[in-house]
């Protein structure tokens, strides 16, 4: 017996149901089935299914005589579903790769609830990924199995059939099956849920819902979709059957009145003809259903009258709306002179000579670089009085208390940053803000440059997606600092910003904590993380990729390779920053963070901190690599696609060439590397020493006290004398060498 059934129901899906199908069959879990049902499709969907059939004895092909719509072709498939859990996948979505592994592992760890409940994220025709906004519920319900009146709130989720997978002896207690109709998702899925003794979630995008160009049958203007009334009548008679379930009866009657109304009032759902008879049809099932008593919401309150105070009640609405949006514009309007005349205000007024105001990363907070010269600014230039620019409240109560601040373009912010002398930023300050004569701007970048950057990406159109680059280089003209930490980012730096900066040679300042660091720098991090004591903790830092839309690729197994690592390991996975708020996390980092198989640290504000705790960095091409070098410990790199990253982005050096460490092409070489010791062997120890030589050549660990003194007090201070060859001794070292 398998331990999922899996039932595809088919109809004229043919360009996408080879890739539905692959996705099953290619999973690493392999103890499934799929019933593949062809609902008597006209295109060739039945002849892929047969092919299948005859190539892989895991495939059952059903061929139905007539089309019985989408329910019942899934219940066709039922008799043939021999394993303990059932998975009903639409022909057109696929899985993300171990979701079968995923959802095995966390059933076997919730011993064999009723219904799982996993996420997924919609794939729009265009190429976008978007994850399920309300995924957090997922996280939120913890471990533990749960029912629906626990947990009610996961029943805001999408009520469809496709993100559960179900417990095949259940579903035959139960006898549940699925209506004729086009709404026959809600007569499964609300008996189910209210049913199920043990829910439990799986917080990892384990589908991908495919959003076609012109939608499905429901999003068509059509009849089709009174068949609601009759799907809800179903719920409604089947709670009525069990008296269990009684309580529910208000939850439903109001989630059947916001359903059919939301279904009125998107203009492309019903012919204008029928829009007053579904509103009279819900509006009869809407008192027949009403609870005794129950309270009926604001919202909802219109279907207690006629059609024709309903289309008053929404004209209503549409002219309130618009008279907001017009008032909102209005306001926008005035706010926007009221802060140009505020600046211009201030801007009368002399600089303030010990005032300097610092940002990072898109005011995101105290980070990086800018944070580095702000604390020791305070330390041996408490008269500099500093300031941070934060993107919000949020933001802002993430500060120390002592820390002075203003939120991103406010009225205080127009103040300060028309008053002040010094600006400290790692990325281009908003284009409103004027540059005054007598101002410092420094800029202090993110890291050593490996990919193109600035203006050399114009030749590089895939990789400049959504970014202005003759505004970014006016941005850059602002500039009058450009720290460097080698000779290498000083001559990227000078060709990707042709503007009237000087190089600062002063290092990088967040670095200073790593130079000449000890192994006990980075015990209280680890004991923060959770690291067990004694284990070698292994940092898997990928950066993201502009080959493909939304920037991530997997391109390690992690939960393979935390396995593989064995006892005594510790792996801990940083992604970059612009996939922290993608389905990057979803995609099973974050389950097999909670399920303890790795840590996930890409929310740890400090990356300095994580390279402190640990022992070996394994990277692809992410700039962290030069700053984990000051460390003076192992390096690998993972360059499987190598080719492919550097024709869609361009690269200044071949890092595969002269690199850190180790190199691995594939997983095997990487495992290899690993189970051999050769990870941290004289060979590595070789490179990395050449490594350091040149991209660590003004990191000394007193960046910040020269950027103060220098930069910002006008002092001299001592130049430390870096001991690196000259560039351009070793022939193609990279490609600014030879431009």
């Amino acid at each position: 017996m398998p331990r999922f059934s899996i039932i595809v129901p088919c109809f004229k899906v043919q360009g996408f149901l080879r890739e539905c199908l692959d996705s099953v069959l290619e999973q690493c879990y392999r103890d499934l089935e799929v019933i593949a049902v062809d609902d008597c499709s006209p295109d060739g969907c039945g002849a892929i299914l047969d092919e299948y059939a005859a190539r892989d004895a895991r495939v059952r092909a059903l061929h139905l005589p007539e089309n019985v719509g989408l329910g019942r072709a899934r219940n066709a498939g039922m008799p043939y579903a021999g394993g303990d859990y059932v998975l009903f996948l639409d022909s057109d979505d696929t899985l993300t790769p171990g979701a079968l592994r995923a959802m095995a592992d966390r059933l076997a760890e919730a011993d064999d609830p009723d219904v799982l409940v996993f996420d997924y994220a919609r794939t729009y025709w265009w190429g976008g990924t978007r994850r399920n906004a309300l995924a957090r519920v997922l996280a939120e319900a913890g471990d533990a199995a749960f029912t629906a009146a626990e947990r009610p709130e996961i029943l805001d989720l999408l009520m469809v059939v496709w993100n559960k997978v179900y417990r095949r002896d259940f579903v035959d207690e139960n006898g549940f099956e699925f209506p004729p109709g086009y709404y026959e998702d809600t007569p499964w899925t609300f008996p189910v849920m209210l049913s199920a003794e043990r829910i439990v979630t799986l917080d990892r995008i384990c589908l991908h819902y495919r959003q076609r160009r012109q939608g499905n049958i429901l999003s068509t203007t059509s009849r089709k979709h009174f068949d609601v009334h009759d799907q809800y009548e179903r719920v409604f008679a089947f709670v009525d059957s069990r008296p269990a379930l009684a309580s529910w009866r208000p939850y439903l009657h109001r989630k059947m009145g916001e359903h059919c109304l939301d279904i009125l009032a998107k203009p492309d759902r019903l012919p204008p003809a029928d829009k007053g008879e579904f509103f009279r049809r819900t509006a009869r099932m809407f008192r027949a259903h009403r609870p005794e008593g129950a309270e009926i919401p604001a919202e909802l309150k219109a279907l207690q009258g006629g059609y024709a105070a309903y289309l008053v009640q929404r004209q209503a609405e549409r002219a309130g709306q618009a008279l907001g949006r017009r008032a909102l514009a209005a306001r926008r309007v005035a706010a926007g002179r009221v802060k140009r005349g505020w600046t211009t205000l201030h801007a009368r007024r002399p600089l303030d000579p010990y005032l300097a105001v610092y940002s990072a990363f898109s005011h995101r907070g105290m980070l990086g670089d800018p944070a580095a010269v702000f604390r020791k600014a305070r330390e041996i230039a408490p008269h500099l009085r500093g300031v941070w620019v934060v993107r919000d409240a949020e933001t802002a109560a993430q500060l120390p208390d002592d820390v002075e601040y203003v939120l991103l373009d406010s009225l205080r912010y127009r103040q300060i940053t028309a008053r002040a002398t010094f600006f400290v930023n790692n990325v281009n300050w908003p284009g409103g803000l004027d540059k005054r004569l007598g101002s410092v701007h420094v800029h202090t970048h993110q890291g050593t440059p490996l990919k193109y950057m600035g203006a050399d990406l114009l030749d590089r159109p895939g990789a400049r997606l959504g970014v202005d680059v003759p505004q970014m280089l006016r941005r850059a003209d602002r500039w009058d600092h450009s720290l460097v930490a080698n000779r290498h980012s000083e001559l990227v730096w000078e060709r990707a910003y042709p503007c009237h900066f000087s190089s600062a040679r002063t290092g990088s300042p967040r670095n200073d904590v790593l130079v000449g660091a000890g192994p006990e720098e980075g015990r209280g991090v680890r004991e923060r993380l959770g690291v067990p004591d004694g284990h070698t903790v292994v940092l898997y830092a990928p950066t993201r990729r502009e080959y493909r839309r939304g920037g991530h690729v997997d391109r390690i197994d992690l939960a393979r390779f935390a396995e593989d690592l064995g006892e005594g390991h510790t792996l801990v996975v940083r992604l970059h920053p612009s996939l922290a708020t993608g389905p990057a996390r979803g995609a099973g980092l974050a389950e097999l963070h909670r399920r303890g198989v790795l840590v996930d640290a890409t929310d740890e504000p400090h990356a300095e901190e994580v390279m402190l705790a640990a022992d070996v960095l394994v990277t692809d091409y992410s700039a962290l690599m030069f700053d984990y070098a000051n460390l003076d410990r192992p390096i690998v790199v993972h360059a499987d696609d190598w080719e492919t990253y550097t024709a869609g982005r361009g690269a200044y050096l071949d890092i595969t060439a002269e690199p850190p460490g180790h190199v691995s092409r594939s997983y095997r070489e990487l495992a290899w590397l690993f189970a051999s010791g050769a990870w941290r062997d004289d060979g590595s120890a070789r490179l990395r020493a050449a490594f350091r030589e040149r991209f660590c050549e003004f990191d000394d660990g007193r960046a910040a006290e020269r950027v103060v003194r220098t930069l910002l007090l006008g002092e001299s201070m001592p130049a430390r004398e870096p001991q690196v060859r000259l560039p351009g001794q070793a022939a193609g070292r990279d490609l600014l060498a030879s431009s």
